[in-house]
Formats: C-alpha cells, sequence, structure tokens
C-alpha cells in the first residue's frame, strides 16, 4: 500500500517557502515514502509547486488535494497539470474539488451555485484536453474550444485526475468521470459504509476501471498523546461547521474532527491505516503530522516509509 505525505503547511521552515518545500520532499523521498502532496492554498499555486519539487527530486510522486474548480478554467487547469506532468516526467496527479461556500465565496467573490454541475461540467472538459490535447464542450456553466492544441510534448502519460469527493452527489460524478476520490476527515466507517459504495457503483455502471481512494487522514506518532490529540482537536476544529465535513465526521461516528486523527506509537498509527485499508482505501496520505513537533513529525515520516508499498 503507497502511503504519501502532505508537504505544505506547518511542516515548511525558512525564508524561502520553495526551498522549504524542496527540502521537505528530499526528506520523505529519502525515508521511502511513496507521494508527497499539496494543498492549494491562496498564497502559491499547488501545480506549480509540484512541478518545482518534482523536477528536482527525482522519485517521489506529487499530487493536489485539492483544486478548486471555482474561479478556474479547465483549459488552463489542464495546461498546469500538463506542465506538471512533465515537469515531474509522469509522476504528476491532479486533485480536484469543490472548495467550501465560504471561502469560494469570500476569495473569490463568487456564488457557490450549483457546485456539481460545475463539477460534471468541468470534468467533461478536462478529461480530453489531458489525454487528447482539444476539446469542443458547450455546457450550462462553462465552455472549452481552443485553437490551439493543448498538448505538450513529455506529459505522458495523461495525468489521473481524482477528486475530493464525500457526498453522493459528487461522488457519482467522480465514478463517472474521474480516477477516484481524495476523502479528508471520512472515517473507516464512512469510508466504508458510504463513500466506497458509491464511487464503485458510479464507475462500474460507466463502465470505468476501478476508482483510487486515496484517504488523508491526520497523524502523528508520539508519546505525547493526549497533548497531541488537544492539538489535533484544535487544528481541525475550523472543519467541522463546513456541511459537506460534517456529514462525513457524523457518518464516521465522530464529534469532534479531531476524534479521527491517529495519534500513539507506530503500532497505534499503523493499525489506524491498517483500518482505511480494510475499509476499502487504496493509499492512505498523512496529514497534519506536524502538530505533535519536529520530532513526531519526522518519526511519523518514518513509519509512512516503513509502510509504504508493503502489505500494512
Amino acid at each position: 500500500m503507497d502511503i504519501g505525505v502532505v508537504l505544505s503547511g506547518q511542516n515548511v521552515t525558512g525564508d524561502n517557502y520553495v526551498d522549504g518545500v524542496v527540502a521537505l520532499a528530499r526528506e520523505a523521498e529519502a525515508a521511502g515514502v511513496a507521494s508527497g502532496w499539496f494543498a492549494q492554498r491562496l498564497d502559491y499555486d499547488a501545480a506549480a509547486l509540484a512541478a518545482v519539487i518534482g523536477h528536482v527530486v527525482p522519485r517521489l510522486a506529487l499530487g493536489t488535494s485539492a483544486i478548486p474548480v471555482f474561479a478556474r478554467h479547465p483549459v488552463l487547469v489542464a495546461g498546469q497539470a500538463l506542465t506538471a506532468q512533465a515537469a515531474t516526467r509522469g509522476r504528476f496527479q491532479l486533485g480536484l474539488a469543490l472548495g467550501a461556500k465560504p471561502l469560494v465565496e469570500s476569495a473569490f467573490r463568487l456564488p457557490y451555485e450549483r457546485p456539481v454541475a460545475l463539477l460534471r461540467e468541468f470534468l467533461t472538459a478536462l478529461r480530453p484536453l489531458l489525454s487528447d490535447g482539444t476539446v469542443d464542450f458547450r455546457g450550462e456553466l462553462l465552455g472549452a474550444a481552443p485553437t490551439l492544441p493543448v498538448s505538450l510534448p513529455g506529459a505522458d502519460p495523461a495525468p489521473p485526475v481524482l477528486v475530493a469527493a464525500m457526498g453522493p452527489q459528487a461522488l457519482r460524478v467522480t465514478g463517472e468521470l474521474a480516477d477516484g476520490t481524495l476523502p479528508f476527515l471520512a472515517g473507516p466507517r464512512a469510508l466504508g459504509e458510504h463513500v466506497v459504495p458509491a464511487l464503485t457503483a458510479a464507475a462500474e455502471a460507466a463502465g470505468r476501471p476501478a476508482p483510487r481512494v486515496v484517504a488523508l487522514v491526520p497523524a502523528a506518532v508520539t508519546a505525547e498523546v493526549a497533548r497531541v490529540r488537544d492539538v489535533a482537536t484544535e487544528e481541525l476544529a475550523f472543519y467541522e461547521s463546513i456541511p459537506s465535513y460534517r456529514r462525513a465526521l457524523d457518518l464516521s461516528g465522530a464529534d469532534r474532527a479531531g476524534e479521527l486523527a491517529l495519534v500513539g506509537d507506530e503500532e497505534t498509527v499503523a493499525a489506524g491505516i491498517r483500518r482505511y485499508r480494510n475499509a476499502g482505501a487504496t493509499e492512505v496520505v498523512l496529514t497534519q503530522t506536524a502538530m505533535g513537533g519536529e520530532a513526531a513529525r519526522r518519526r511519523t515520516w518514518r513509519l509512512a516509509g516503513e509502510l509504504s508499498g508493503a502489505r500494512v
């Protein structure tokens, strides 16, 4: 089972953010971690950062988790993804998301309307652009018909497209049109009873291959369990008021998001990862790994490297 880590966020130190992420990526690669992932923020571009890192760190797979489809166009996102795929020599994974209504409306001053319909049209236009370099699509919410090809030498194969989908409608679209999903704060129960069945059924109905399920899981290997659990509860509280995450937490049987963090020694965290695998996750990405401090983060990454590629 491939185990990845999130490279962005509080893990990064130094005067130059990109230099700091390069150092972290090299550390993750040396530890044997399978993949590094970048959240999309407002201060950096996740796909560009993946391209830069992948060009100088030769073995680590890179991905975005995840770029919101609001305020973006599939032609431009295709160009970003193909550039990253060429820079990483085929190790890039494009993660997309619907985004959260409060963030979309406050940051972009756009109405958060018909998100699932927008996701369907975005993916319908994007997939031919990535595979064929062209598309002629006219939907209700967007259109795409570039007059010049969107293909790029070296950007082979077409990068896989994953969607951070957890609700039933978004999972249906993801199963029909994407390569898999990137659920965050969907515990093993929600994953096994809701996310995986809905996604698999949609993919089968569309005649598509079995989808990937890349579960993002907060984790810290530490002896300071009570303290780090409190930190996790505080750090993750933001998500509890967002409806999609609130639903995932409820389906997971969790009142607080921090309850889903894997906190403890190596055996405890490895057992937690096994629960995600048994629930249907094909890969696990450990996030919030710095919540226990630098020593705990390094210990967590060592475990991720040891487990990556092994039968967890």
